[in-house]
């Protein structure tokens, strides 16, 4: 599980880092907004803590980014109590707002709550995440970094057959015949390696090492 933690104060982030490190968690620390708003473009959360008030800016705009992007379970950690922070938070999308000073046990309560929270939402949307790339089953669409991916028909269809297959390898003859175009278009062997190699280009960070669509050589495709 990676946790962005955007926390000023050093001595409470390093302390917040061990207690969560301990919990199993992959902590990334930022010290401010700039470099909290940079990191969110590089890296996909499960979860982020963050303090309102930094030295160049607040956690109210990185929350906003982090649900613009991706909805990341986001819990306020600060010491600012007064009602329209709070009110401010939860309004912007904010899963939890908890206030200074507070007892490390609950906070690691209140994480595995809004996870929970998180996950179940997820199960119930029809919610698949590969890293940066989401794909919402409900919705039909497929998103990057934040971004609509456009996908062909059959490029989609055949993203949702390996989806459906996540973990067991397919091979390409059982893709072939999961992405047989219902309108008679023949679909062959060279068809198939034509389409991965675009959906490869549209959804992975490097299609040359492709880490979503793997291929298992002599035996065919796995996600």
């Amino acid at each position: 599980m990676r946790l962005l933690l955007v926390e000023d104060d050093k001595t409470i982030a390093l302390g917040l880092e061990y207690s969560l490190t301990q919990e199993g968690f992959e902590v990334t620390i930022c010290y401010n907004a700039e470099s909290a708003l940079r990191k969110i473009q590089e890296v996909q959360f499960d979860i982020a803590l963050l303090d309102i008030t930094l030295p160049d800016g607040n956690g109210f705009d990185i929350c906003r980014k982090l649900k613009e992007k991706d909805d990341t379970p986001v819990i306020f950690i600060t010491a600012r109590d007064d009602e329209g922070s709070v009110v401010m938070g939860l309004d912007i999308g904010a899963d939890d707002y908890i206030t200074k000073p507070f007892r490390i046990r609950e906070l690691q309560s209140r994480i595995r709550s809004v996870l929970r929270r998180a996950q179940k939402q997820t199960n119930d949307d029809s919610i698949f995440r590969y890293g940066n790339v989401v794909v919402n089953i409900t919705k039909g669409n497929v998103t990057k970094n934040g971004e609509d991916v456009f996908l062909t028909a059959l490029e989609y269809r055949l993203l949702l057959t390996l989806m459906n297959n996540e973990g067991h390898v397919l091979t390409r003859n059982q893709l072939i015949e999961s992405i047989w175009d219902v309108s008679g278009d023949f679909v062959n062997d060279n068809t198939l390696t034509v389409y991965i190699k675009r959906l490869r280009e549209k959804i992975e960070d490097d299609p040359q090492n492709p880490q979503i669509i793997k291929t298992v050589r002599g035996m065919g495709y796995q996600i």
